[in-house]
């Protein structure tokens, strides 16, 4: 067997914002990450950055907690189920205007100070570490107090430094991140109020962080993409060496629809489970469920989500693991390396899709290590 050297390699999704329920977009960005980490840990060693208390700060996640505040008082969080408080999120969301930032700034304080999470937002995690559980997900620390390495104030400090930022505030306006000299426009990071963005809080997480690793693997949705390459600009020029993976989401009867707006009843994770529940043991299905949601979905919004697809990939993995190719440490290195391509991490999708293939992978060492 060939040794390699094991890169480092630093993984970094996007965040689910925990206001509303898992839907087949968040299940295929989960187990996305989850075998692209697992696999690529048995070549290099690999950290999985997903901190929640990191992007708590943004107005979307605190909004919604200042509603439940001033209009659903009496809500008692244990009471409520992971639906139950989508459609309070659905509710808020359907509000002409967003509260203040004079309003949030309390609810910031708290975060930064302690990682305080919502009550309410606290059940919602309790509830999706079960989904994470059931579905064999390595938890990266859903219910963990997880700061930033960087204050915005370093965050500002180092943009400066390499003159990335344009500063406004002492003239009452806000702060842009400014990366105009790779032709991309400005971009508000800091409100005038002093409300951060998404972007301010992955700059935050991520700018301490890349230049200590071979490479930072970035993944999101397409309509997160403009930001995304500007943070990977701004990554690359504190000496990150970064790659982007852009994961789509899954459309419903052929529409992507964002979970703000609900429609997602019927499609949570517990419906999917309930649905494939007699179609194999626990193995089949979560091996059934990366079958699906990564080799028959692919990266891209080609095809919407059918349930009855899903029943398949659960029994053909059934097969798979019965038929017991023998154990090959050789072959499943050698899968592996062909999964990495040109890189040194493991692509999903190209792993995934070799167990379908009709070379004899090791189909049950590779879902021990990977897949289950």
């Amino acid at each position: 067997m060939t040794t390699y050297a094991r890169p480092r390699v630093l993984v970094a999704p996007v965040t689910v914002t925990p206001t509303k329920p898992l839907t087949p977009s968040h299940v295929k960005g989960l187990l996305w990450v989850d075998v692209l980490c697992r696999a690529t840990a048995l070549v290099a060693d690999v950290d999985y950055r997903y901190s929640l208390t990191t992007y708590n700060v943004t107005a979307q996640t605190l909004g919604f907690w200042a509603y439940l505040d001033s209009e659903c008082p009496a809500l008692d969080p244990e009471s409520l189920t992971e639906e139950a408080i989508g459609r309070h999120y659905v509710r808020y969301q359907a509000r002409a205007s967003p509260p203040s930032y004079a309003v949030l700034r309390s609810y910031e304080e708290r975060v930064e100070a302690t990682g305080w999470v919502h009550p309410v937002s606290a059940r919602l995690l309790r509830i999706w570490a079960g989904h994470y559980a059931a579905l064999g997900l390595h938890d990266p620390g859903l219910t963990a107090v997880q700061p930033p390495g960087l204050e915005m104030a370093g965050v500002l400090h180092l943009l400066t430094a390499h003159g990335l930022c344009l500063d406004l505030r002492n003239d009452g306006g806000p702060v842009y991140l400014d990366a105009t000299r790779f032709g991309v426009p400005l971009r508000r990071i800091v409100s005038a109020e002093g409300q951060p963005n998404y972007l301010a809080c992955a700059l935050r997480d991520l700018l301490p962080l890349a230049g200590e690793y071979d490479r930072v693997v970035l993944l999101y949705d397409r309509e997160l993409h403009a930001d995304y390459v500007l943070l990977s600009k701004v990554l690359e020029v504190v000496g990150g060496v970064i790659s982007r993976e852009v994961v789509e989401r899954v459309p419903i009867d052929g529409v992507v629809r964002s979970s703000r707006h609900g429609g997602w009843a019927g499609y949570t994770v517990a419906d999917l489970l309930a649905a494939v529940r007699d179609a194999g043991d626990t193995d089949a299905v979560r091996l059934g469920l990366r079958l699906y949601f990564i080799a028959v979905l692919g990266r891209g919004v080609q095809q919407s989500f059918r349930m009855d697809l899903l029943r398949q990939s659960v029994v053909r993995a059934g097969r798979l693991l019965a038929a017991g190719f023998p154990a090959d440490p050789v072959g499943m290195d050698r899968v592996l390396r062909r999964s990495m391509g040109h890189l040194d991490y493991v692509d999903p999708y190209r792993l995934t899709s070799a167990l379908l293939s009709r070379g004899n992978p090791p189909v049950r060492q590779l879902a021990r290590a990977v897949f289950c």
